[in-house]
């Protein structure tokens, strides 16, 4: 790593959430709660589908590994922006900084590609019900996860991050942002940029249009089999079965839509850091509430493990 960027940026400056201080601490308080609901829900989640044994299926499996994709990247930018809030220098060191953003890069995109699992999962379940313990196998669930999800993701964040790091940075110390992203560290560089950019932006568009061309054409195959359905039930039934990722498909797929294709003369910065703090802490938050309140098996299997504790709880005790 060049000797010029170690010894002349041994840390960044963020800029943060907000530049108004009366407005620091309410932020830091709401910000502290939407990252503990967080926690506390993907938490749950992960260890309710890993004990209790009827939620040991492949749609609870991708949801394990989508709350702790979820879990990683809050963390990774959740507790440096809380501090900084508190803090009257908000800085990051360098060496945490790209810390931070590799962390933040494979967690991001593992989330992208599980989803896009998923609605694989619902296609099967809807469209080849017969077949479904069949095609979906622990081995090919696991292989789904593995390599698309989290192989693809470290390699494709470690060639970006990389890039980066080995540049000379100018001595600039600012980052626009409230995090370490890659598009504002490019920004601090003094080498010539167009090579990673371009790596950043195919990459970028690569994940995004692949995962979402899979959600469309999976979610399009599952509403011509409801349609011929005869029976309401049935369609009721199939309907409900994806309302849950569905809704999380929208929200997340909707904040990035927002984001990045709005015109640039509506285009600001703060429309960034409200859509980054959205997807960074507030889509964590409410993916396991989404798929707690919509579905009875989760909830069926939380109230099976709350007797179950309680039970080992009074025994203990007595």
């Amino acid at each position: 790593m060049d000797k010029h960027n170690l010894i002349l940026l041994n840390e960044f400056i963020l800029m943060g959430i907000t530049d108004l201080p009366e407005l620091q601490a309410p932020l830091f308080v709401l910000f502290l709660i939407i990252y503990m609901i967080s926690v506390v829900g993907n938490l749950g989640l992960i260890f309710l589908t890993k004990i209790d044994a009827q939620l040991h299926t492949p749609m609870y499996l991708f949801l394990r590994h989508l709350s702790f994709t979820d879990f990683g990247y809050s963390t990774a930018v959740g507790p440096k922006m809380l501090v900084n809030l508190v803090a009257e220098r908000p800085t990051i060191s360098y060496s945490w900084c790209a810390t931070q953003l590799t962390f933040f890069s494979v967690f991001i995109s593992s989330d992208v590609f599980i989803l896009s699992a998923m609605a694989c999962d619902r296609y099967v379940a809807i469209c080849e019900p017969l077949l479904y313990t069949v095609i979906m196998s622990q081995a090919l669930c696991h292989v789904l996860v593995a390599i698309p999800c989290y192989l693809y993701s470290v390699f494709l964040s470690l060639l970006t991050i990389i890039k980066i790091f080995v540049s000379s940075f100018c001595g600039h110390k600012i980052i626009k942002h409230f995090y370490c992203d890659s598009l504002p560290l490019i920004s601090l560089l003094c080498s010539d940029t167009h090579e990673i950019r371009l790596i950043i932006l195919i990459f970028s568009t690569f994940n995004l249009v692949s995962s979402l061309l899979i959600v469309l054409v999976s979610y399009v195959l599952i509403l011509a089999t409801i349609l011929r359905m005869n029976s309401a039930e049935g369609r009721y039934k199939a309907f409900f079965t994806c309302g849950s990722h569905l809704t999380v498909i929208v929200v997340f797929y909707g904040t990035l839509f927002l984001m990045y294709v709005q015109p640039k003369s509506g285009h600001s910065f703060d429309t960034d850091k409200m859509a980054s703090v959205f997807y960074t802490l507030v889509i964590p938050m409410l993916n396991p509430m989404i798929y707690s309140f919509r579905n009875k098996e989760v909830k069926n299997a939380l109230h099976r493990t709350w007797k179950m504790c309680t039970h080992i709880l009074f025994k203990t005790i007595l």
